[in-house]
């Protein structure tokens, strides 16, 4: 078997893993710019008294956090210091608290998406690295003819 067979499956490998690392990288970096956009269509304005990012429009997932936790001191100032399971059933900041804990969950569901978004990319880039070198170690040696057979050599024939 000549040393260019041998080599074939592990450039094919390596063409498929970077195949997939250029669709990952892409898919993630899709998805972070998607939920963006979702995020941004809502036009939640970051509240003035949040820790971070006041007043800016919530795109990202740092504004995201910042206005969930301001959501989250709002709620606490209303309900003295409770949370939803903490207030009696008859409370009257009890639908506040319930209104207040979904609004924070779904902001934190897209700061989870944002980080998914960014682990894809991450494996993408992986995926990429490790194609490229799987194709590189699977190159014909420099200065080497790559339909030659092993241990071969050309025989100088008279003429």
């Amino acid at each position: 078997m000549s040393a260019r067979a041998r080599r074939r499956p592990a450039r094919l490998l390596g063409t498929l893993v970077l195949a997939l690392g250029a669709l990952l990288a892409v898919a993630g970096v899709a998805t972070w710019f998607g939920v963006g956009a979702s995020l941004g269509q809502e036009e939640i304005r970051v509240s003035d008294d949040a820790p971070a990012f006041a007043g800016q429009l919530v795109d990202t997932p740092w504004e995201a956090w910042a206005q969930a936790e301001a959501i989250r001191g709002h709620a606490l100032a209303e309900s003295d210091g409770r949370t939803y399971a903490e207030l009696d059933q008859d409370d009257a900041a009890r639908p506040m608290v319930q209104t207040a804990s979904f609004l924070r969950a779904s902001l934190m569901t897209s700061v989870i998406a944002f980080g998914v978004a960014l682990l894809v990319v991450g494996v993408g880039v992986g995926f990429l690295l490790v194609g490229g070198a799987l194709r590189s170690l699977a190159a014909p040696p420099t200065g080497t003819r790559d339909d030659a057979t092993d241990g071969a050599r050309p025989v100088a024939v008279p003429a």
